[in-house]
C-alpha cells in the first residue's frame, strides 16, 4: 500500500481515529495496531503476513529466553541461535537465487556443475527492515540494555505501519517505551507532522518521480545510446532521484506517526553537503548507519585493534551494508567504494605527521564538491543491473562528448538543482517556514495544504513508483 495513492489515505483516515480512541486502553490499542499494520502489509501479498508474524513470535520467544537464562554460555548460544534464524530467514528469501547463481559461475571456472536450481524467490517487502529491528531486539536484551517486553508490545514494535517496509530503523529503546505513557491527542503537532508529509509527498511524486521519468531510467537503462552529457546529468538526477525519494518516504513516515501520537528518529540531514565521506555516513541513512556501527562495526572490534583492524573492521561493514541493499555484485561493489573511501580518509587523518588545516569556507566547499562525486561515482555501481552497465555508463561518460543531449532539459536541471540545493540551506528557514504555518488558523493550513497537494498532483508524472527502498 504506497503512501501517495486514495487507497493509504482511505485506509489512514479509518486507522487514525480509531487509534486515538483504543490508546487510552493498552490492551485494546495494542492488538488493533498490530491488526491495522497486518492489513497495510498484506495490501501487497497477504501470504507474508505470516512471515512476519512468524518473525514476531520466534523472536519474542528467544529474547525472553535469553532474558531469562542465568548462564552466560546458555545466554551466548541462544544468542547465536537467534541471530542464526533471523538472518537465515532473509538470506533465503532475499539471498537464496544470488548464492546459487554466484556459486555455479564461481564452479563453472574449474568445470564443476553445482545441481542446485534457481528458485526465483519472491522477496517480501520490508524484510530487510524488521529483521535488523528484530535483531536490535534480541541483541540489545542480550546486552542488558533492554527487558524484553509482552507479545503485544513486541507485535506493535515489529509491525507498526509507518516504519514497516521502508524504515527508519528504530530501536526498541526508541519506539516500545512511548507505547505506555498515556498522551493526549491535543498535543500532538499536528502543524509539523502536515509539513512533513507534505513535503515527503513533494520529494517523492515531484522531484524523484520526475527525474526517474525524464532522465534517470532512460540513460541507465539504455547506456549505450547516451551522451556524455546526458550521463554525467543522469547520474546527478539519479543521486538527487534516491534522495528525494527515500529522504520523502520518511518524512511521509515520521510525519505519520506523529498524527498517531510517536516520534521516530531522523534518517536524513541534508546528506549532499557533507564534506568527507564520513560525514555522508552521518546524514545519510542515518538509522541504517547507527545499525550498522553498533551491531556489527563494534562487535567486530571497532577501532580498538590497531590500524589495520580498524581498516579491516571499516570494509566489512560496508561490505555487509552494500550486500544488504541488494543481492548483486553491483552493490557489493557500491559498498566496498564506501569502505575504501572511509579507509582512506581514516588513514590520511590518522598517518604521522598529519595537521588539520584550517577549516575555512572555501576549504568546505571544495570537500563537499569533492564528497559529491565520490558519493555520485559509488551511485553509477548502486543503481546498474550489471558490471557491464556501469563500465557502459563509465565509458560513455569520457567518450561521447559533444553529442546530441536531448534528456537535459531545463525542467531536469532545475529538479536537480532544487533536490541539490534545498540541502544547502541555513536550518532556520524550514524551522521558520514551519513555525509560520503553525501559527496559521485550521483553515488556513487546510487551505495550503489542500494547495500543495493540488500543485504536486498536476507536477508530478501520471501514477505513482514504488518507493526505492522497498526493493531492500
Amino acid at each position: 500500500m504506497l503512501f501517495p495513492t486514495t487507497t493509504f489515505a482511505l485506509f489512514f483516515a479509518l486507522v487514525l481515529p480509531l487509534s486515538w480512541l483504543t490508546m487510552p486502553d493498552g490492551r485494546r490499542w495494542r492488538p488493533f495496531i498490530v491488526l491495522a499494520s497486518f492489513v497495510f502489509y498484506s495490501w501487497w501479498d497477504w501470504r507474508f503476513v505470516l512471515l512476519l508474524g512468524g518473525s514476531i513470535v520466534l523472536n519474542q520467544v528467544f529474547a525472553v529466553r535469553i532474558h531469562r537464562a542465568r548462564r552466560p554460555s546458555l545466554r551466548k548460544r541462544l544468542l547465536i541461535v537467534a541471530l542464526a534464524a533471523n538472518v537465515g530467514l532473509l538470506a533465503y528469501f532475499k539471498y537464496y537465487d544470488f548464492f546459487v547463481s554466484s556459486s555455479q559461475n564461481l564452479l563453472s571456472l574449474v568445470g564443476l556443475d553445482m545441481p542446485l536450481e534457481i528458485r526465483s524467490v519472491v522477496l517480501p517487502v520490508g524484510i530487510s527492515f524488521y529483521t535488523f529491528m528484530a535483531i536490535s531486539y534480541i541483541v540489545d536484551t542480550y546486552r542488558g540494555e533492554f527487558e524484553p517486553v509482552s507479545l503485544g508490545r513486541f507485535a506493535a514494535y515489529l509491525s507498526f505501519f509507518p516504519h514497516l517496509v521502508a524504515g527508519p530503523i528504530v530501536r526498541p529503546g526508541e519506539l516500545i517505551p512511548q507505547f505506555d505513557p498515556p498522551r493526549d491527542p491535543r498535543r500532538v503537532d499536528t502543524s509539523r507532522a502536515f509539513f512533513l508529509i507534505a513535503t515527503g509527498l513533494f520529494k517523492k511524486v515531484v522531484i524523484a518521480n520526475y527525474l526517474a521519468a525524464n532522465i534517470a531510467d532512460e540513460v541507465f537503462g539504455a547506456p549505450s545510446q547516451a551522451s556524455s552529457l546526458e550521463i554525467l546529468v543522469g547520474v546527478y538526477a539519479y543521486a538527487v532521484q534516491i534522495y528525494a525519494d527515500f529522504s520523502g518516504y520518511t518524512d511521509i513516515a515520521i510525519g505519520l506517526a506523529l498524527l498517531l501520537g510517536f516520534r521516530f528518529p531522523q534518517n536524513f540531514d541534508s546528506p549532499y553537503a557533507a564534506t568527507s565521506v564520513q560525514d555522508f555516513w552521518r546524514r545519510w541513512h542515518m538509522t541504517l548507519s547507527r545499525w550498522l556501527r553498533d551491531y556489527v562495526y563494534i562487535p567486530l572490534g571497532g577501532n580498538r585493534g590497531g590500524a589495520l583492524l580498524t581498516y579491516r573492521n571499516l570494509m566489512l561493514t560496508m561490505l555487509i551494508g552494500g550486500l544488504w541493499h541488494g543481492a548483486g555484485w553491483t552493490f557489493v561493489a557500491w559498498g566496498a567504494i564506501h569502505g575504501v573511501g572511509l579507509v582512506a580518509e581514516r588513514w590520511w587523518r590518522t598517518r604521522p605527521g598529519y595537521v588539520a588545516p584550517p577549516d575555512t569556507a572555501r576549504r568546505r566547499a571544495w570537500h563537499r564538491f569533492l564528497t559529491f562525486q565520490f558519493v555520485c561515482f559509488a551511485w553509477i555501481f548502486f543503481r546498474s543491473d550489471s558490471f557491464e552497465t556501469a563500465s557502459e555508463l563509465l565509458r560513455g561518460l569520457v567518450t561521447r562528448w559533444g553529442e546530441a543531449s536531448p534528456l537535459v532539459t531545463p525542467g531536469v536541471l532545475l529538479a536537480i538543482g532544487v533536490g541539490i540545493g534545498s540541502q544547502y540551506l541555513p536550518p532556520r528557514i524550514p524551522q521558520t517556514v514551519t513555525a509560520s504555518f503553525s501559527r496559521l488558523p485550521v483553515l488556513g493550513q487546510a487551505g495550503v495544504l489542500a494547495l500543495a497537494l493540488m500543485l504536486t498532483h498536476a507536477m508530478g508524472p501520471e501514477g505513482v513508483a514504488p518507493f526505492i527502498y522497498f526493493q531492500f
